[in-house]
């Protein structure tokens, strides 16, 4: 392809489609690339068979553990990128989770939080984002979990969703890892990209998988373009890397390891470093009485003795639950236990090490590789441990037996850290302008810039801070 656009984005996720929309909206000519098509709407995406049990839409690529073990990360590839599939739980970081934390290894932000306020502000009423109230069976759990002197106090959870959602069960109870098929769900595609699609300056091209940057031939650290798996060539005055805290990684990896720059630029070494998810469990609770509420996660759990920690329910239904119980259970026990059950996702905000890193298949490598280890983050270990057990224990106390399951290391839907913005281009990949430290025309725009990932999920900070990115690169442009 001949024609050379303003800006070019790799991915469509939360940070992808957020500047899509902005670089859009604002007149720029913007070429969005995404690897993967825009999922059906025959109903397929809300069925538990084939979403839980079978994960036809999850990507099935073979990755490394620190292990050199074969595992399938929960990454799906799909217009609107894993914003299909998120929970809708939309919260602002706290101001000081924008400030290091050696204590638990927790890095500084390059801005404040301040400085990302009004970008928030712009996502949230992009989004939708508002308060629901919470339904009969979760204030009831609640109002004695607060009442039990444990230290546990509840605040409402925003969320991304259409307020007539609880009109349209079957998509109320399966909200929470399921693609909407009737829009109820402000993900990046309907929210975002669906705004401007219709603009003649923007062009939208699914199943386009990135293989590389081309360089310019007299200077590496200026992109032209990408090249995509299939042959074509895209040409671009400035390229935004949105494909996620496993994927972009591995592009610029690849990138300064074939130009040369691997050697010569300060921030090559931190390319794939500080990989963050949060530690995360899922706790079912058990009561002898079925469980009627329909849109349940509504509320947030905090403790101040667990800082970094918050719980959230699950916004799962009978049925789901069941699929988390395990498969030496008979199934019809299963699904009675699960109709009977109230599903929480407990989180922790996992710090920072060098050493938990996203490795390109290089050197012969068969597979991409993820070294992490959560015993390289103590406190955080520490505190998600202190986190289950008590817990649980309020649990019990109240009348409901209560029993936890560790989500394994193919639970992604966090992932960040991975091109962490920071100042010293020794310790981090991209500045706070989001662009890549050495290089003049590549920025980062997906949750990979995040050098912490705070104690709530970090979907709308990955929307401001495209947000922000997009409206500085425009300033910077007219500037110049």
């Amino acid at each position: 392809m001949n024609e050379r656009y303003d800006t070019l984005i790799v991915g469509s996720g939360a940070g992808g489609s957020a500047a899509a929309y902005a670089l859009a909206h604002a007149g720029r000519r913007v070429l969005l690339l995404e690897k993967g098509q825009e999922l059906p709407r025959d109903g397929s995406t809300l069925d538990v068979d084939k979403v839980i049990r079978q994960g036809i839409f999850k990507s099935k690529e073979h990755w490394l553990d620190k292990n050199d073990r074969i595992f399938e990360p929960e990454e799906y590839f799909n217009l609107g990128g894993k914003t299909k599939w998120y929970g809708a739980a939309l919260a602002r970081f706290e101001p000081h989770e924008f400030e290091a934390e050696p204590a638990h290894q927790c890095l500084p932000w390059p801005i404040a939080y301040r400085e990302l306020l009004p970008y928030y502000e712009q996502a949230e009423i992009l989004l939708g984002v508002h308060r629901f109230e919470p339904e009969p069976d979760l204030r009831a759990i609640v109002g004695k979990l607060t009442r039990n002197s444990a230290g546990w106090n509840a605040r409402p959870l925003t969320l991304a969703l259409d307020p007539n959602i609880v009109e349209h069960p079957e998509e109320a109870a399966h909200f929470d890892a399921f693609a909407s098929v009737k829009n109820l769900k402000a993900d990046g595609q309907h929210a975002l990209l669906e705004r401007v699609q219709h603009l003649p300056n923007l062009t939208i091209l699914t199943g386009q998988a990135v293989r590389d940057f081309v360089a310019d031939p007299d200077r590496p650290e200026r992109l032209l373009g990408v090249h995509t798996e299939d042959g074509g060539k895209f040409r671009a005055d400035a390229v935004l890397l949105a494909a996620g805290a496993l994927h972009s990684p591995r592009l610029l990896q690849g990138y300064l390891a074939d130009s040369g720059l691997a050697e010569r630029l300060p921030c090559a070494d931190a390319v794939g470093r500080n990989y963050k998810s949060h530690l995360l469990s899922a706790v079912l609770a058990f009561s002898a009485t079925p469980k009627t509420d329909l849109l349940r996660k509504t509320l947030l759990l905090l403790n101040e003795r667990l800082p970094h920690s918050s719980i959230q329910p699950l916004g799962f239904d009978g049925e789901l639950l069941s699929t988390l119980i395990p498969g030496f259970v008979p199934r019809g026990f299963a699904r009675a236990l699960g109709h009977r059950a109230y599903g929480f996702f407990l989180q922790t905000e996992d710090g920072s090490d060098p050493a938990n890193r996203v490795v390109a298949q290089r050197n012969g490598a068969q597979y991409p590789q993820l070294d992490y280890d959560p015993a390289r983050l103590p406190a955080a270990r520490e505190e998600h441990r202190r986190l289950v057990r008590d817990f649980n224990r309020s649990l019990w106390k109240i009348g409901l037996p209560a029993a936890a399951k560790a989500i394994p290391l193919a639970g992604t839907a966090h992932a960040c850290g991975t091109l962490v913005a920071g100042s010293d281009p020794r310790t981090s990949v991209v500045d706070a302008d989001g662009k890549v430290h050495g290089l003049d025309n590549l920025y980062v725009v997906d949750g990979s810039v995040l050098p912490r990932s705070s104690r709530v999920n970090p979907s709308l900070t990955i929307y401001a801070w495209a947000l922000r990115v997009a409206e500085r690169l425009q300033q910077g442009e007219r500037s110049a």
